[in-house]
């Protein structure tokens, strides 16, 4: 099971890399609920809803791959 870790590992440069390229709707005060909240609602379009999309899917399949080992044996 030695090749599982390195799929996690690259999962998970992938998931941080995903995250990390997606815009920010609003800034850390909004999650707070303070600014930001009355700015509308933010549609995802074109390359966006292509990555968050892909931010999913990269992250069930992690999550997967963590659970696989309980799995298979």
């Amino acid at each position: 099971m030695g090749y599982l870790a390195f799929i996690q590992v690259a999962l998970a440069v992938l998931l941080i890399a995903g995250v990390l390229l997606q815009r920010s709707e609003a800034g850390l005060g909004a999650g707070f609920g303070s600014e930001g909240f009355s700015a509308g609602r933010f549609v995802r379009r074109g390359l966006e809803k292509r990555l968050f999309q892909t931010t999913i899917l990269i992250g069930i399949l992690f999550v997967l791959s963590v659970l696989a080992p309980l799995f298979l044996n």
